[in-house]
């Protein structure tokens, strides 16, 4: 699996198990989630893997606990991951948020946009669609339709806003 964020490739810290373990930082299943927050040690990061039709309200009460939340993309249609991510980040999820799974280079600034941090793919789509071509992909995106957790302004809010401007010259 490759991991990228918006600068481009990045090393992956965490690796996948089904318990908290010996390892140093991992992602373990929604279904063993809060047995890995119990048998986690001091200082040791916990992600967890969500699939895309969970309930984001259902981690609200642990999501404090834990460092990141892979949402899975099982398919590169399916939309669904994009409304948690943003979910989440209404509901107060501070940590790294990760998209996994099949998602394209158009999706990229979307994804961002959305809230997350990083997309991670596999390592054959990598090898057909270079980083450059992920990287020219969040140029080609200038207006969004919802403001995101980035400060970035909605085309409809900043139409409301210049309009408003108008108004009151």
């Amino acid at each position: 699996m490759k991991l990228l964020d918006r600068t481009g490739w990045k090393s992956d810290g965490f690796s996948r198990a089904e318990s908290a373990g010996d390892a140093s930082a991992v992602i373990v299943p929604l279904a063993t989630l809060d047995v890995a927050l119990a048998e986690r040690r001091a200082g040791q990061p916990i992600g967890v893997d969500l699939p895309n039709d969970s309930d984001p309200a259902d981690l609200r009460t642990r999501q404090a606990k834990v460092d990141l939340i892979a949402i899975a993309f099982p398919k590169y249609g399916d939309g669904r991951g994009f409304s948690i991510a943003k979910a989440l980040r209404d509901q107060g999820f501070s940590g790294i948020l990760r998209a996994s799974g099949s998602i394209i280079p158009d999706q990229f600034a979307f994804a961002l946009q959305c809230g997350f941090d990083e997309v991670e793919i596999e390592d054959a789509q990598a090898e057909r669609q270079p980083i450059g071509q992920w990287l020219h992909a969040l140029t080609l995106i200038h207006g969004t339709y919802q403001d995101g957790p980035d400060g970035s302004v909605s085309v409809f809010r900043r139409r409301h806003q210049e309009a408003e401007a108008v108004k009151a010259a």
